[in-house]
């Protein structure tokens, strides 16, 4: 029997006696894609990732589980930890105590809902351990890892008894009301952001110890909004801090269309500047792996919690925020959806119609699913930037959250980080977010030439990090300075006025670090010049940063004083119109609009556009403003033929008679109900092309490409798909 034959009849077996679980792929242990649902296996919820993250830690919860490991996926689970279906804690039947005194309440004396009695709490000594009798359930089903999601305190809480008990414990004074001044706000975020990394910490240990006990492995995860979102929204959670705490591996970074769209400030006029919002947020989690070493995976939401936008507003802002994730060569896990199920079977808006409503259109539905097959296949190790200026860097700090709250807000748009950044992003330069806490770890500067720092809207949490940044600037680095010493919040009980130390502000003590003189009566530099500081320099500009961003003018002076500072680098001002950056065979680019003049960049040569439900080749594709791609540049794949290049289907090579992987045999499911494409390499046309032992005719095949596109309906359950030649 010829080897052709004998995997022609492979697969016809493979056709009639299908397992129920989808064949196992050998680089599922990477756990390169997951998604995260509430319900057990679906046809609308088979999105074919490496993991599912089945959500709750109910008594259903095993249930639920067992659905999805029976279809052959890898689980995690993931559990909210400042709200759920906590009763048993909240009416004191887990410890005998009635905790509804610590539901997070506003000053009005009013509980803080997710809805009914599902209150954000406010954690005391035994929440954590109330959350692991939940989470052992999940231990007990013999999950890989445990996500525990948004650990959040609202800035407008602060005033419930359970927190003015913390308070009293914590500080051993009585409680003050947030909003009575400055240091109140200032002590009532930094011991919100205290109680969650302990409650946090509690279920780490359990987890800890069970592994310790079990031999196990089950890893710790914490799914959390960016540092970004949660200061813009007023919301205190633990961030950088958690990568410090023992049990932790990593993050998902929960960025969005929904925290993506938030409006800011930019040339005078606040808008919703998706993909730009996104690339800062997304690039603030990005800082965590390079400091660190901690897993992150990237959050993408083909929708978005809003249910009342039509499919085109989701499905152009959800590519915005995709292309922002796929510009941080860093990352290379994806959370492909969360709820699929309120994707691929939810019903939303008709364009110009809202009263009407229609399921997910079929071209977008084949979209998502080679995008998110794609995915699996972005940890490569060629990258290769065409855009502006690079290696510079905006410095953040997790206490942009503790200075949200009255009676001193930090601006309302959180423009003294947006009025920096934006500048720079709107002229193709990859800026990216620094987290103050995190440069004490070893080389986490040592890709940047310039930095930008602000005191105004957050403060160093410690003198630790001024030590590693003024070595940077002496050993080459230029750092720019934006600050007029004004912030009300310089003068709260804090390390650089305390124990001995008089700085009026923490600026002063970075100066004094840096061997300049540093007070405000110091008779001002010349505008905008350089101070040489060892083989770098210090550039201070005395000016509130978020008037950069309400006119023209202060988007001019941020970028007058950028280019002074890069001058004085290695590096080379380039301003462009555009990002591009190259991860092994695939191009992904943007098009940006509030940029610098000019024609739009053209690339040129073979690439199928990922973001094409058709998967059509094109020989040039322009980079008009506001546009967005995700690309596969063929002339630099080279895959032996047969082979397949994108699918709107998962799809594995099925095994020959000689348990020996045939690239002309294929197995493939996705979505049930959905358009399915296979893109192949094929050097000859084929004489036939059959699905489940059935001749397909709906197939394609260009000779000067030799490239075969097949087409056909996804099921849930796993088919093979068979091509002679």
């Amino acid at each position: 029997m010829s080897g052709l034959a004998g995997a022609l009849l492979t697969c016809g077996l493979l056709a009639a006696d299908l397992p129920p679980a989808f064949p196992e792929d050998p680089l599922a242990q990477l756990e390169r894609t997951c998604f995260q649902t509430g319900q057990g296996w679906s046809p609308n919820g088979n999105l074919r990732s490496d993991v599912a993250i089945v959500y709750g830690i109910d008594p259903g919860l095993g249930g639920r589980i067992r659905t999805w490991r029976d279809r052959g996926y890898r689980i995690h689970v993931m559990t909210g930890v400042s709200w759920g279906n906590y009763q048993d804690y909240l009416y004191g039947r887990f410890d005998g105590v009635n905790h509804e005194d610590e539901a997070q309440t506003d000053r009005e004396g009013r509980k803080i809902s997710h809805g009914g009695d599902v209150y954000y709490m406010c954690p005391g000594e035994n929440y954590g351990r109330f959350l692991c009798v939940g989470v052992q359930r999940a231990l007990d089903a013999g999950v890989d890892a445990i996500h525990l999601e948004e650990p959040e305190f609202w800035v407008r809480g602060g005033y419930s008894e359970g927190f003015k008990r913390a308070w009293r414990a914590h500080y051993l004074e009585d409680w003050q009301p947030p909003h009575s001044s400055a240091d109140a706000q200032w002590r009532a975020s930094k011991l919100k952001y205290f109680l969650y990394r302990r409650a946090l910490q509690q279920v780490f240990d359990y987890v800890q110890d069970w592994n310790r006990r079990t031999g196990k492995r089950v890893r710790c995860y914490v799914p959390s909004h960016s540092l970004l979102n949660y200061a813009h929204w007023r919301i205190v959670s633990p961030e950088s801090s958690l990568g410090q705490l023992n049990g932790c591996d990593g993050y998902i970074a929960q960025v969005w269309t929904g925290t993506s769209r938030t409006p800011n400030l930019f040339r005078g006029k606040l808008k919703e500047r998706t993909f730009e919002t996104a690339f800062l947020e997304y690039g603030s989690m990005q800082d965590l792996v390079r400091s660190t070493g901690r897993t992150v995976w990237y959050l993408n939401d083909p929708i978005e919690d809003n249910p009342d936008h039509d499919w085109e507003d989701y499905r152009t802002n959800w590519e915005s925020t995709l292309v922002a994730s796929l510009l941080q060569p860093d990352v290379w896990q994806y959370e492909v959806a969360p709820w699929p199920e309120r994707v691929f079977g939810g019903r939303y808006p008709k364009k110009g119609n809202p009263r009407e409503r229609e399921p997910i259109p079929p071209a977008y539905a084949a979209e998502l699913q080679t995008v998110f097959n794609a995915l699996n296949d972005l940890r490569q190790t060629s990258v290769r930037w065409d855009c502006g200026t690079e290696g510079l860097g905006i410095l953040v700090s997790d206490s942009l959250m503790f200075q949200r709250g009255d009676p001193a807000p930090s601006d309302p748009h959180l423009s003294h980080v947006y009025g920096l950044a934006l500048p720079l992003l709107k002229r193709g330069m990859p800026v990216a977010p620094v987290v103050i806490e995190n440069i004490t770890s070893p080389d986490s500067l040592k890709n940047f030439a310039v930095l930008l720092l602000s005191y105004h809207g957050q403060k160093p949490m410690s003198e630790e990090a001024h030590r590693p940044l003024a070595d940077w600037v002496r050993a080459g680095g230029v750092l720019v300075v934006w600050d007029d010493d004004s912030d009300p919040y310089n003068r709260v009980r804090e390390w650089w006025n305390t124990e001995g130390r008089q700085y009026a502000t923490p600026r002063i003590h970075l100066f004094e670090q840096l061997g300049l003189a540093g007070g405000v009566e110091s008779p001002a530099p010349a505008e905008d010049a350089p101070r040489a500081v060892g083989k770098g320099a210090v550039l201070w500009r005395r000016e509130n940063p978020a008037r950069a961003a309400a006119s023209a003018e202060g988007d001019s002076n941020v970028i007058a004083s950028v280019k002074a500072a890069t001058s004085k680098s290695p590096r080379q001002w380039r301003e462009t119109n555009y990002l591009v950056l190259e991860r092994g065979p695939y191009v992904v680019a943007a098009g940006l609009d509030e940029s610098v003049g000019g024609a739009p960049k053209t690339l040129r040569g073979r690439f199928v556009n990922l973001f094409d439900p058709d998967l059509k080749v094109r020989l040039e594709v322009t980079l008009d403003p506001g546009s967005r791609w995700f690309l596969l540049d063929l002339d630099k794949v080279t895959p032996p033929a047969p082979a397949v290049l994108a699918s709107a289907c998962k799809t594995l090579p099925a095994a020959s008679a000689a348990s020996v992987a045939d690239p002309r045999c294929w197995h493939v499911e996705g979505v049930a109900g959905t358009p399915a494409i296979v893109l192949l390499h094929a050097a000859n046309a084929p004489k036939t092309v059959t699905l489940a032992g059935q001749q397909l005719d709906d197939w394609s095949w260009d000779p000067d490409q030799r490239l075969l596109w097949i087409r056909f309906s996804n099921t849930s359950s796993p088919r093979a798909l068979a091509v002679e030649f």
